[in-house]
């Protein structure tokens, strides 16, 4: 074997060791040609590329979690609350991501913590209480925007904790406990407002019949009779009421 045979076995072996890359399934490889991009993204696998003149840079893309740190922020009704978050993106071209910005976890963060400053600002208090789903999806959207033009998509964006002042919370907890006791009176009233009709619709029943006055009497000794072992006296007046009761019977029946 020739002299020049050896050396140009020495530089492919060389250019193989060096040159070699693995790329993970979760990954995408970006190469660099003297400072230009070249030629598509490389997939998951073994890839060589030729050392000092290419430069490969691994992107993943696997769904990042970023949680966006607590923030005080005035609503729009000038409540003075803290609220945190969390955003899930992923990226989608790996060549955008690295040509069109320097660093892209730091900025997603800080525009997500601005655009939730925002969106969270210019609702009221009760619209970030009751409607976070909403402020949600506004958040996503400004956010889906921004990224695009950096090969990221922003999958989803949460609310995560929101902080009340303490005199805030026991303003709102006096609320509550008054509005149950609205509710409580409310169905009270309309408890008693029944049970009058209803009692208007007996005494006028009672009023037509006088003698129904007097059976009820005797249905309620009854089931007094029956439910405690005691003496019962009858005064003189029901008693003329049972004679009434009996003359009345007896009427029915002829």
């Amino acid at each position: 074997m020739s002299g020049f045979a050896v050396f140009l076995l020495i530089v492919i072996f060389f250019i193989i060791v060096t040159g070699a890359r693995i790329i993970n399934q979760y990954e995408r490889g970006v190469v660099f040609r003297l400072g230009r991009v070249r030629g598509a993204v490389k997939e998951p696998g073994f890839r060589v590329i030729i050392p000092i003149v290419d430069q490969m840079r691994k992107v993943s893309l696997r769904i990042v979690t970023l949680p966006i740190e607590s923030q005080q922020i005035i609503t729009k009704d000038n409540v003075s609350i803290s609220v945190s978050a969390v955003a899930y993106y992923q990226v989608i071209d790996p060549t955008r991501s690295i040509v069109e910005i320097e660093n892209v976890v730091s900025a997603i963060y800080q525009i997500a913590q601005t655009t939730v400053r925002n969106i969270v600002g210019q609702s009221a208090l009760d619209d970030v209480l009751s409607q976070t789903a909403a402020i949600n999806d506004k958040i996503k959207a400004i956010l889906d925007v921004q990224t695009e033009k950096w090969g990221i998509n922003v999958s989803t964006v949460e609310l995560k904790d929101i902080q009340l002042p303490d005199t805030m919370q026991r303003a709102m907890s006096k609320q509550a406990e008054a509005e149950r006791e609205k509710r409580a009176k409310i169905i009270a009233a309309e408890g008693e407002a029944l049970s009058a009709a209803k009692l208007g619709e007996a005494a006028d029943i009672i009023a037509a019949h006088p003698i129904a006055l007097q059976l009820r009497n005797l249905q309620v000794l009854n089931d007094i009779a029956v439910e405690k072992n005691s003496t019962i006296v009858f005064p003189a007046q029901f008693m003329d009421t049972v004679s009434s009761v009996k003359d009345f019977m007896a009427k029915e029946q002829k």
